[in-house]
């Protein structure tokens, strides 16, 4: 057993918190996730609010254990979901794509822990002065939107800046990156592409299939032009996205083809011209597993890790 000070914050059994992936992220994969010890997240995307309140409802049914709603504060239902999450009694909130400053205090109010999603000390620090429970350190690795920082990196300055818990992001998938995360500092960690192939996860199997083949270089970054760059991995989607980022294309082009290509993938298996995003640990996920068993796995590798070094490390 690895208890950190996570699990007293978010009482749960294992410091491992379930990644907000949109279209992905339901209340099927956080109940397992919750119900296997960690922390399940929903993700809200750009759903509407009455249809993330019924997800909500839907993990009430599956678990009686605690999970968050990850909030997109670019969505355009973002502070419609903001008061849903606090009449539902959720438990946590993680945040990402801009500042929850003006909801904090709302949800605080209503006993919500909020742990927002940072890619930079500076956010960070910011957050910590908003009155935030927790951050997430999201490093470059990540599937996604992503930032400019690896994980290796930003962890341990994001340790140094803040007093409030960090949790490492990015890269991570197993014992050994838990570990790690420890070891730099982090109070815990969150995954989302091992839990992609959760056999709870409802994404389409095509999806599953394309992240367990993956190798170490199959992963690429669009979008840098636009300033919002995203890792998903290689396919005649992501040539024709980059082929116009190297012409010069105006952004408003790449963003109409862009437009609903996760969805494509995640829901309607298109794995062609649809935006499968993962991160570069998709090489090391090999294997559906239910999320007891992942966590399992990943906890007895890190606890059998960190005994064995410490025999081996003066």
């Amino acid at each position: 057993m690895i208890k950190t000070k996570l699990c007293e914050l978010l009482n749960i059994e294992h410091p491992i918190i379930q990644g907000g992936m949109a279209w992905i992220a339901d209340s099927s994969l956080a109940a397992a996730v919750s119900n296997a010890g960690g922390l399940g997240i929903i993700a809200a995307g750009n759903a509407p609010g009455e249809i993330v309140r019924e997800e909500i409802r839907k993990a009430k049914r599956l678990t009686d254990r605690p999970f968050g709603v990850n909030i997109m504060l670019l969505s355009p239902y973002a502070e419609e979901v903001a008061k849903i999450v606090c009449e539902e009694k959720v438990a946590v909130v993680t945040t990402g794509a801009g500042n929850p400053g003006k909801y904090i205090e709302m949800w605080k109010e209503n006993n919500i822990k909020v742990i927002p999603v940072v890619p930079s000390v500076a956010l960070a620090k910011r957050m910590e002065r908003s009155g935030v429970d927790a951050v997430i350190a999201e490093g470059h690795e990540s599937g996604g939107h992503i930032g400019e920082l690896t994980t290796m990196a930003l962890v341990p300055q994001v340790v140094d800046a803040v007093s409030i818990p960090v949790v490492a992001a990015g890269g991570i998938a197993d014992g050994r990156g838990l570990l790690a995360a420890l070891s730099l500092g982090a109070v815990g960690v969150q995954m989302g592409t091992r839990f992609l192939v959760a056999k709870e996860c409802n994404v389409h199997q095509n999806y599953k299939q394309r992240v367990l083949s993956a190798k170490d270089i199959d992963t690429v970054i669009t979008g840098l032009s636009t300033g919002h760059p995203v890792r998903s991995l290689r396919n005649r989607f992501t040539r024709e996205l980059l082929n116009i980022e190297k012409q010069g294309l105006d952004a408003e082009i790449f963003e109409q083809k862009a437009a609903g290509s996760l969805k494509r993938a995640a829901i309607d298996g298109d794995i062609d011209f649809g935006s499968v995003m993962a991160g570069q640990v998709s090489g090391l996920v090999k294997r559906e597993q239910t999320c007891s068993e992942i966590i399992e796995e990943i906890v007895k590798e890190a606890s059998d890790l960190y005994k064995a070094l410490g025999g081996m490390v003066r």
